[in-house]
């Protein structure tokens, strides 16, 4: 499975055992969507259960194998101009890792029966999953880590009723003392125990779909999609890899666009322009909404 993994374009796969997921982390869970840490993502609130326990997605689940490919790109925006968060500058993820885990499960069964590929989609903890599987472990910025590979990884799943001759074991947490993520959220979305999705520019600018909060309006910098601050800080992620996977690539057109061209852009320029990618969940309002908010306030350095 891993072996076959690596070739199919991830960089690293783990295999844990199908179970509920640990007291502590359920407990987490209920407690923060309670308080509305998920701030109006009623996704996130729903279908608890099978989130917490992902033997009730499955009957007869077994084993779940997770998997990490980078999308790190080799090429970003220039500086200067308005950015767009690292994971959305290709084309939407959930297509490409979907159809690399079909490939994937042919070497657990012949059929879809026995088991549930999961790309984002599915109420699964993805990052609790990786992190059981030995991938890496989830470090203050709430990402999955993975030591020598940085957090600029997509995860998919499987959840399987086949059994493994061995189940990986989990890394232990190696954040250290290290705070730049906290010191860095530029709204103080890290600060406490309970994430503030809220406060979180990367919902602010993508799944917000009223107005931008005003301390999100006045710390977006020249960031119009997203945003990567508590990634760019983190020491793991000095020497990210890099993708190969061409389809996360910025393209060409994507390249070639300047400020100017941002703030004057048309209904038929945004859908040429994102075609295929994740930034058409913001809808073109939400990306001229966050346009016009950018243009408004000088670059946060």
């Amino acid at each position: 499975m891993k072996a076959e993994a690596i070739r199919l374009g991830f960089f690293a796969c783990g295999i844990a055992k199908a179970e509920p997921v640990d007291a502590d982390t359920a407990m987490y869970y209920r407690q923060w969507t309670a308080a509305g840490g998920h701030a109006d993502m009623q996704y996130l609130a729903d279908h608890v259960d099978k989130r917490l326990d992902p033997t009730l997605l499955l009957p007869g689940a077994r084993s779940i194998v997770v998997v990490a490919m980078s999308y790190a790109p080799a090429c970003r925006l220039p500086d200067g101009e308005y950015q767009i968060a690292a994971y959305a500058l290709g084309l939407d993820y959930h297509d490409v890792i979907k159809q690399r885990l079909r490939q994937l499960a042919t070497l657990l069964t012949d059929t879809t029966d026995d088991l549930k590929l999961c790309v984002d989609t599915v109420p699964i903890l993805e990052r609790y999953w990786a992190a059981k599987a030995g991938i890496g472990f989830i470090g203050r910025n709430r990402q999955l880590i993975i030591p020598g590979g940085g957090s600029m990884f997509f995860l998919g799943e499987i959840v399987t009723t086949a059994l493994s001759d061995y189940y990986d074991a989990p890394l232990s947490q190696h954040c250290g003392r290290c705070r730049r993520c906290i010191d860095h959220c530029p709204t103080g979305a890290l600060a406490s125990d309970f994430f503030n999705s809220e406060r979180c520019l990367s919902y602010q600018t993508i799944e917000n779909r009223g107005p931008l909060d005003p301390m999100a309006a006045d710390k977006l910098g020249d960031c119009i999609y997203g945003c990567d601050r508590c990634q760019q800080v983190c020491p793991w992620n000095s020497n990210p890899l890099l993708s190969k996977e061409k389809a996360f690539q910025p393209s060409e057109a994507l390249l070639a666009m300047r400020r100017s061209d941002w703030e004057q852009l048309t209904v038929e320029e945004y859908r040429r322009l994102f075609k295929g990618t994740a930034v058409k969940r913001a809808k073109y309002e939400g990306l001229m909404r966050n346009i016009r908010a950018a243009a408004e306030k000088p670059v946060d350095k």
